[in-house]
């Protein structure tokens, strides 16, 4: 595939008087999948749970499900251009929408079954923001300017085979590397793009990003594959652990959830979902049942429970595999955490904010977005702005701003 890379840096973008600071904290933003901790919960504690009536800005970015990265009051996101042929990655003012630049590469619209569009999102880690795509491409740019530092196409440089839907793992950025699941694992150098490391073999089919916790009291990777549960080390990529998980379509998708020296992993089609405990030597199964299964977005943690869509049902529950509560009739909806708050799009585009409590479910603020296209996108909390979208490429940021 030819790749088409344009990068348009516009001049209000240059001269912006909030220009990035390489050394400010990311702590306080949303820079990557997941969020600052990888988790999907935010730190942010000062928000509303009942938002202004009209949204901060609304705008097109092409058709996907990509959520969006957020630091220094700047969003970035992509999104396909169907009448292009070509992914479109963004960088948005946070609190305008406006475009602060483009990045454009060729790509396909790859539409079994969902519609099509780009999958993944971007990670910032100051001064370069990553993007990795369905067929393999992997981007560096500039985060102030979009131009590319690096780039490379990893399906043919490695031999690679997209899975079915197209790889929708998004980049974790660790220390000095960049770490990608494509079925087989890879950390690449993030300021040279060279290859540090690779697995040794594949986990078939990639579809979820992988996280970092800590095994045997050292740093590992857990990542999440077709086949099942990998540990490798992100020193130099040697498999520490390996636990059996298949599902139908090999289709393991959601980020496994760190609790503490406990990983929990959840899929669809019927599969389920299960406790692992890596205190000691060995993984070792805690529990295993069906009460949450993860098709495509995960669970948030929160004071010893797990909040998800078990399939199209919004539940709560606990470190023993117990469900709490259920919440019917919100789709197969997405879902983040914020100050023991819930913040869950639904399938049809309402947003709905609600107490993570294992009470019951209760619910504090409900609004609708969006009045067409399929919502499957984790909304997004930064300095009391919710960042949504749907498929159809409409990306709305919603004012729950303190007064």
């Amino acid at each position: 595939m030819l790749l088409l890379a344009l990068s348009l840096p516009l001049c209000c973008g240059l001269l912006d008087p909030n220009r990035l600071d390489p050394s400010s904290d990311l702590r306080d933003d949303w820079p990557q999948w997941g969020g600052p901790a990888r988790n999907g919960v935010s730190s942010e504690t000062k928000w509303s749970s009942k938002g202004k009536s009209e949204p901060l800005w609304k705008i097109q970015i092409g058709i996907g499900y990509s959520s969006v990265a957020v630091h220094q009051k700047r969003v970035y996101t992509l999104g396909f251009d169907k009448d292009m042929g070509l992914d479109v990655v963004f960088c948005l003012d946070a609190t305008t929408g406006e475009e602060l630049w483009t990045h454009t590469y060729a790509a396909k619209i790859w539409d079994l079954y969902h519609g099509g569009g780009t999958l993944t999102t971007p990670s910032v880690d100051g001064e370069h923001v990553y993007v990795s795509e369905r067929e393999g491409w992997l981007h560096c740019l500039s985060a102030e300017t979009g131009a590319v530092v690096w780039a490379k196409q990893t399906t043919q440089e490695f031999k690679l085979d997209a899975p079915q839907w197209g790889f929708s793992a998004s980049p974790l950025v660790l220390g000095q590397a960049v770490i990608l699941n494509y079925g087989k694992v890879f950390a690449f150098d993030k300021q040279k793009g060279t290859t540090l490391w690779q697995s040794q073999k594949s986990y078939g089919d990639a579809y979820s990003t992988p996280i970092d916790f800590e095994f045997k009291k050292q740093p590992a990777l857990a990542v999440f594959g077709g086949k099942g549960l990998v540990v490798l080390s992100p020193a130099d990529g040697s498999e520490l652990a390996f636990t059996p998980w298949e599902t139908r379509y090999d289709v393991n998708a959601m980020t496994p959830v760190v609790l503490d020296s406990r990983l929990f992993i959840s899929s669809g089609y019927d599969k389920g979902c299960a406790l692992l405990d890596f205190s000691g030597s060995e993984p070792k199964l805690t529990w295993e049942n069906k009460s949450m299964k993860n098709q495509m977005s995960g669970c948030v943690p929160w004071q010893g429970h797990l909040f998800g869509f078990d399939d199209k049902v919004l539940k709560c529950i606990d470190l023993a595999g117990e469900e709490r509560w259920r919440e019917r009739g919100l789709g197969q909806g997405a879902l983040s955490l914020a100050d023991g708050r819930l913040l869950v799009m639904s399938e049809e585009g309402e947003l709905i904010v609600a107490e993570a409590t294992p009470a019951a479910y209760r619910e504090l603020s409900r609004s609708k977005v969006f009045d067409g296209g399929i919502c499957w996108t984790v909304p997004v909390l930064s300095e009391g702005i919710v960042y949504v979208r749907n498929h159809a490429g409409e990306l709305a940021a919603l004012d729950h701003r303190l007064p």
